[in-house]
């Protein structure tokens, strides 16, 4: 039997789902209308049916988040939510807060384990699949050596993000937002503190690095891990951006489905998770749309460059550097094409970063409203390509299911069924009331020929043809009875979609197991009596509430596999330097941030 792989979408909104099972999905995650960990990109449950209905067509799945922990009024209105989700089709629940489980309404659902539950041991993977959860998401800044790990202490899926936006702090585990504004990050309400700038002091005033993100991180990029990940037991490779736009969304879709049906051809023990093959359109470029640069963050054991520098936002592309400026324009020492219309990030040597447009563009000069305030040797980056973002919208791949077409004739009644990939069937009968063919072996030709084409989400092939006589069929003809089978395999396909809502999928969980730990600190994110009761059972003898309730003074807001005196060259593992530089701080006119290093666990702690 293949093991299915999963490659798995976001999506902010229905339309870009849609778009990311068009470019080759196996399924998408989106938020409904409350409680998801992305308070800007909800949806009405009413677009997410329409997605799923769309989805389950190729056999796709759609995956909603309520991912946000709930305080003990909102567990009724979560657990309402995801009755009327369950009855639009969705397929499971990515959930962060365990409360959940305890209701009686919804455990026979399927819970997929958010990353906000912070799983980067085997203990704590291992627990979360005794109580019932299907899939676990890890956390982002493990290891092949530790996913390896928890894949050997569950059975359950495994998910893993492969590309996206890295959270400095160990998922689920950052309380600096909260401690900063009142906004959670557990809450959905994130104000991205780690993107902000500030400037790294010691404990003697002295500036070491002036205004930078200095936690700002790079993006993460894992095409080329792919195989080792799949070795480690990853069975569904996540992308990142529930609130990126829909070109983004197709250009790393496009991608990943490349990398991974490369890979599922030469091993073939592996399948894709969902039908239909995609095909023509666009060429993609992970490098062209959103990113802060790229990083494959700790999944070789090893660290490199993290952090994202001044680019805490998209630039893009890398181009060149600025040749020279001559008014109101300037040549780029690049080999790439330019466009009217492109956005261009110019960086000078001590990281400052202007944004413009190209207001005209011919060969490698071009023309600028403020091209002026630009030097010679600074660097170019492309963060809007106007090209490629009109080949995103005109040139779009289209998937089509394979079916598989019968013709049978047989004393002047004709019966012609199909069958798609993915099971649907129909059935054309009709009563012979055309001539017999002058021309049989023309006859059929045209008959392969008509019904041997593209129509809808359907590519037919008309493999086998039986008949005592063949008849001669005008094209309009053949070309309408194909039109009416593919209407008719769609009508099946969503009606199946449908009446899957009815199909429960109760999770049978294996043996509950004791929680690993006697008592549960801020960190266990416990802000409801549901949590802590399915806490309590498990052998946990304490729970304090969330931070978000008791908010605890002098604790760790931020913990972290990224650190700054590595990225500066000052940690002691690297050979020859030294760490004594004493107590470091980040600061800026709102806040003041400790730091301290956890150097036998090699992490970085953050504390107000």
């Amino acid at each position: 039997m293949q093991l299915k792989l999963e490659l798995l979408a976001p999506a902010k909104n229905k339309d870009i789902g849609i778009a990311a099972i068009d470019c080759g999905a196996d399924a998408v995650y989106i938020a409904g209308p409350l409680f998801g960990a992305r308070e800007a990109a909800g949806n009405p449950v009413s677009e997410i049916k329409e997605l799923a209905i769309y989805a389950h067509r190729y056999s796709a799945k759609v995956y909603v988040t309520i991912n946000t922990i709930l305080y003990d009024n909102e567990i009724g209105a979560a657990s309402e939510l995801m009755q009327e989700l369950r009855l639009a089709g969705v397929d499971a629940f990515i959930i962060q807060d365990l409360g959940l489980l305890k209701d009686p309404y919804v455990t026979n659902y399927q819970f997929f384990a958010s990353t906000q539950t912070h799983i980067r041991t085997p203990e704590q993977a291992a627990f979360l699949e005794s109580i019932g959860l299907s899939r676990l998401i890890l956390e982002r800044q493990l290891s092949i050596e530790q996913i390896v790990a928890i894949r050997k202490a569950v059975s359950c899926d495994l998910e893993f993000f492969v590309h996206g936006a890295l959270c400095t702090s160990y998922s689920g585990q950052c309380y600096l937002s909260r401690r900063l504004s009142g906004r959670s990050a557990n809450r959905g309400e994130c104000i991205q503190a780690c993107r902000a700038k500030y400037d790294l002091v010691d404990e003697k005033g002295n500036v070491l690095l002036k205004n930078k993100s200095i936690l700002s991180l790079k993006d993460l990029k894992l095409d080329e891990h792919i195989p080792q990940l799949i070795e480690a037991g990853i069975t569904s490779f996540k992308i990142e951006g529930r609130l990126k736009d829909i070109s983004y969304v197709k250009n790393i879709v496009r991608h990943y489905r490349n990398v991974i049906d490369a890979y599922i051809l030469e091993h073939r023990q592996y399948c894709r998770a969902s039908f239909g093959t995609v095909t023509g359109g666009f060429t993609p470029d992970p490098n062209i749309t959103f990113n802060r640069g790229y990083t494959t963050a700790f999944i070789d054991g090893t660290r490199g460059d993290w952090n994202s520098t001044d680019a805490s936002r998209s630039i893009g592309e890398y181009l060149g550097v600025i040749g020279s400026v001559n008014g109101d324009s300037v040549t780029i020492d690049t080999s790439k094409t330019l466009s009217n219309g492109d956005g261009l990030a110019f960086i000078s040597p001590d990281g400052e970063i202007v944004g413009m447009r190209a207001d005209l563009c011919k060969g490698n000069c071009v023309w600028l409203k403020e091209a002026s305030s630009l030097r010679r040797g600074w660097k170019v980056y492309r963060n809007l390509n106007v090209k490629f973002k009109k080949e995103l919208e005109k040139n779009a791949p289209k998937r089509l299911l394979n079916v598989a077409m019968a013709y049978l004739s047989k004393d002047g009644v004709t019966t012609i069924s199909a069958e798609s990939e993915n099971g649907a069937k129909a059935l054309y009968n009709f009563t012979e009331t055309y001539q017999e063919a002058n021309n049989p072996e023309r006859a059929v030709d045209t008959l392969k020929r008509q019904l041997s084409k593209n129509t809808g989400p359907f590519t037919f092939h008309l493999n086998s043809i039986e008949c005592d006589k063949t008849y001669s069929y005008p094209m309009s003809t053949l070309n309408g009875i194909r039109r009416m089978i593919a209407d008719k395999l769609l009508d099946n396909l969503d009606a199946a979609a449908l009446a899957s809502v009815l199909d429960y999928r109760t999770v049978v969980s294996c043996a509950a197991r004791k929680y690993h730990q006697d008592h549960l600190t801020y960190l266990g994110n416990v802000a409801n009596s549901y949590a802590e009761a399915l806490y309590r059972e498990h052998g946990v003898m304490s729970c304090s509430p969330s931070y978000e309730i008791s908010a605890p003074g002098n604790v760790a807001l931020m913990r972290t596999k990224y650190c700054i005196k590595y990225e500066l060259g000052l940690c002691p593992s690297q050979k020859g330097k030294s760490s004594d530089v004493g107590q470091l701080y980040l600061s800026n006119v709102k806040y003041k941030l400790k730091l301290e290093f956890d150097c036998k666990n090699c992490e970085m702690v953050v504390i107000l």
